[in-house]
């Protein structure tokens, strides 16, 4: 007689998911504010929002995932940065409408279960929610064998954030003659890894340049808040997927464009060893990677040069990269 099957058997273990919850309770807890409520464990988390001094609250929302980074992650074994990345490509966006991240969720779908590697993984979206100052609420951990092999994983995550409408950034206010400031990289983001892993080896990947592969992408929610605080910011754009060409443009009103100096900045050495490597054309290059700048804010030429210096002494690097001059056309000129 056949023994009888079990869900366990088939490759999900209800146990060690509920344990691995259990564990991580206290890293999660480290992430709360003022608003949240509630433990983790809910079918939904809770969050009491406090609008106070805001005449006309609006939420602004944002989610992504990591992409193929995670392959990369996978093959060095090193899994402790790329839920920083996780949080950081929803927050970022969320900012860039002059809006405070809340609170985030995150999502985990593996075939089966480590808990070493899990736990790794919510280490990193539990820094990324501090440097973001916003409360990990709530997630989900699906163990789905057949749909992916034992060592794969995904990630994606989810960002509420509220910004009071007078204040919303839309770019509507940018005129020709505003400078553009471009913040720092921490190097390749989150963006273009299906390029990067053809152009390293896997032994590479695993050894000489796992770090510089897996820096995790930059949280800019903190300094461009401080920004928006003290400067007339009309316009910021984060340098995602599309690279320059695509995402300047979106935050630029109609009848003007970017002109951006390539030379006005420091390029980390990552992408000198791409372009040597790839071959891949200036354009091509600026469309797919960062190329060192994560974020583009724009605002009056008068106030580049005290917003730079704010963000010196905030440990930030950046610099006057561009102008917006008149043109037909919603592009970047670099």
């Amino acid at each position: 007689m056949k023994k009888a099957m079990t869900y366990k058997k088939s490759g999900v273990d209800i146990n060690k998911a509920k344990a691995f919850i259990k564990n991580i309770a206290p890293l999660i807890e480290k992430t709360y504010t003022k608003g949240t409520l509630g433990t983790i464990g809910h079918f939904g988390g809770f969050f009491k929002a406090d609008f106070s001094g805001m005449k006309n609250p609006i939420l602004v929302s944002a989610t992504d995932g990591v992409g193929t980074k995670l392959l990369v992650a996978n093959m060095a074994k090193k899994f402790d940065t790329v839920g920083i990345d996780l949080v950081a490509m929803s927050v970022n966006d969320v900012v860039t409408c002059g809006a405070k991240p809340l609170f985030f969720l995150d999502y985990f779908a593996t075939g089966k279960i480590k808990p070493s590697v899990a736990t790794d993984v919510v280490r990193g979206i539990v820094s990324g929610c501090e440097q973001a100052g916003c409360a990990l609420i709530g997630g989900e951990t699906a163990e789905m064998p057949g749909l992916y092999k034992e060592e794969d994983f995904d990630l994606a995550g989810f960002c509420v954030g509220v910004v009071d409408r007078k204040d919303v950034i839309d770019g509507s206010a940018v005129k020709a003659g505003d400078r553009i400031l471009g913040l720092a990289s921490n190097g390749i983001h989150s963006n273009g890894y299906s390029l990067v892993r053809k152009i390293f080896s896997k032994s590479e990947m695993k050894g000489k340049y796992k770090n510089d592969l897996l820096r995790p992408t930059a949280i800019y929610v903190k300094p461009v808040l401080e920004l928006i605080k003290n400067f007339k910011v009309k316009s910021i754009a984060h340098i995602t997927g599309g690279g320059f060409y695509d995402n300047i443009p979106r935050v630029l009103p109609d009848g003007t464009a970017a002109s951006v100096n390539k030379d006005s900045w420091c390029i980390p050495h990552i992408f000198e060893t791409i372009r040597k490597r790839s071959k891949l054309k200036s354009e091509e290059l600026y469309r797919t990677f960062n190329m060192g700048i994560g974020m583009a804010v724009i605002l009056d030429k008068g106030e580049i040069s005290s917003a730079i210096n704010r963000l010196k002494k905030s440990g930030v690097k950046a610099w006057d990269i561009g102008e917006v001059i008149k043109w037909a056309k919603k592009e970047v000129i670099l």
